[in-house]
């Protein structure tokens, strides 16, 4: 009987746990994902303030919604 491959997927990076991977190896996958994890950059939050009021509507944007999903029917 064939072992079965466990896959733990970790965004764009998958690990791949084999049937008979001694325990080091695993510890050393895993020390891998935790090392990407830190060299990724934080992503900055845009400040949507700026786009307050940009749009002047003469219409419920409910309305316009609802018309816009009645197009695809």
């Amino acid at each position: 009987m064939r072992g079965l491959t466990l896959t733990e997927i970790y965004g764009p990076m998958a690990i791949v746990f084999k049937p008979g991977m001694t325990p080091e190896q695993i510890a050393a996958l895993w020390k891998k994902v935790r090392a990407g994890r830190r060299k990724r950059p934080s992503r900055k939050v845009p400040d949507l303030r700026q786009f307050c009021g940009v749009i002047k509507l003469r219409e419920d944007p409910m309305v316009i919604q609802q018309r816009m999903r009645d197009e695809w029917r």
